[in-house]
């Protein structure tokens, strides 16, 4: 199972949350084990982008599931704030983690669109947190129906989560 979603500050919607919070992030990692919990894949598939990624990724290693990393390039975390950094290399050096670096040399945009196209490719089941908008994650949604993936999005589940 890979995963592909958006990062905070979509995901807060209007819940009064700030994007970066402790609250906000630890309702995203719930939500993520109710998923994993119900479809109980064999691996767990992350970009390690903040948001659906980590915590996707978190969820796997809570549940201890072995997780597989697709790091985009060496740097990814280096501009992010010092505890969202903090939390990736808590979930890269894990016991369960194994990673991937799918791009040689530092910073390019393409390069997380080639990481989403690995992941659907080491995969079987896509599970995107997805609000129907243009970007990276419809971007690996449109890759993963060229490549004939199952596609479960729960946008419509998260946004009624987030309500509660």
């Amino acid at each position: 199972l890979a995963a592909t979603g958006h990062r905070p500050t979509k995901l807060a919607l209007d819940s009064g949350l700030h994007p970066y919070s402790d609250e906000l992030h630890h309702r995203l990692r719930s939500f993520a084990i109710e998923h994993l919990e119900r479809i109980q894949p064999k691996e767990v598939i992350s970009g390690m982008a903040l948001g659906w990624d980590q915590a996707i990724a978190e969820a796997a290693l809570y549940l201890d599931m072995p997780l597989v990393a697709y790091i985009p390039f060496v740097g990814q975390e280096s501009r992010w704030p010092e505890t969202s950094q903090q939390r990736y290399w808590h979930i890269l050096n894990h016991p369960n983690t194994e990673y991937v670096i799918v791009c040689e040399g530092g910073y390019g945009a393409w390069k997380m669109q080639k990481r989403n196209e690995a992941m659907v490719n080491a995969s079987m089941h896509l599970l995107a947190l997805w609000d129907g908008s243009t970007g990276g994650t419809g971007n690996c949604i449109r890759y993963a129906k060229a490549k004939q993936r199952r596609i479960e999005n729960v946008w419509d589940e998260w946004v009624e989560y987030l309500s509660r």
